[in-house]
């Protein structure tokens, strides 16, 4: 290993160390906790060395949450990946979507919530971005009908992430989710 090579192994590996640092910090104490003080603190490099990195507190919620799309979008499609289609299929990615939001409301906070440098629905938009809502599109674009396949998506996924919102928010008591997710399911799917 060249030492160019070395010295970009452990640029990488400080860059996952700071988001892993935001994260679990964030898990642990709320997004308020995270700043560059705290993060250089907890992994032990000066805060000029994390701006090397990150121009800021924003551009470390975008990388949290690029870690929670391509997480979310590994889940999407190991929820269909038996090649279940129609009602079975939509009721999975549903209930994923939802399960993946409860397990992990801090990234799921850093994935649509919060300020990040993230754009969305543009010709910037970064890969992991991209492939989640292909996860969502793969699944619910078979069942769109006579609608335009993305716009089905974008409404499908809108609606879930209202479920997601209303219910974390309190607004929606969380032991009817599973009643909501049913209808949401039959009103999509005519089977």
């Amino acid at each position: 290993m060249t030492v160019q090579e070395r010295k970009a192994r452990e640029r990488a590996d400080r860059h996952q160390s700071i988001i892993s640092a935001a994260r679990t910090l964030a898990e642990t104490e709320g997004w308020d906790a995270v700043t560059t003080r705290r993060l250089a603190e907890h992994i032990g490099y000066s805060q000029p060395v994390l701006y090397s990195h990150f121009r800021g507190k924003d551009e470390i919620v975008g990388a949290v949450a690029l870690e929670g799309f391509a997480e979310l979008t590994a889940a999407l499609r190991s929820a269909v990946s038996n090649g279940t289609t129609g009602r079975v299929a939509i009721a999975a990615l549903a209930e994923t979507y939802v399960a993946f939001a409860g397990r992990h409301p801090t990234v799921y906070d850093a994935m649509f919530s919060l300020s990040s440098s993230l754009p969305f629905a543009d010709t910037a938009t970064p890969l992991p971005l991209l492939e989640a809502f292909a996860a969502l599109l793969d699944t619910l674009g078979a069942v769109a009908g006579t609608a335009d396949p993305e716009v089905f998506t974008e409404v499908v996924w809108a609606a879930l992430h209202g479920l997601v919102t209303l219910t974390r928010s309190g607004r929606l008591p969380p032991q009817g989710t599973s009643h909501r997710l049913a209808v949401l399911v039959d009103r999509l799917v005519a089977e």
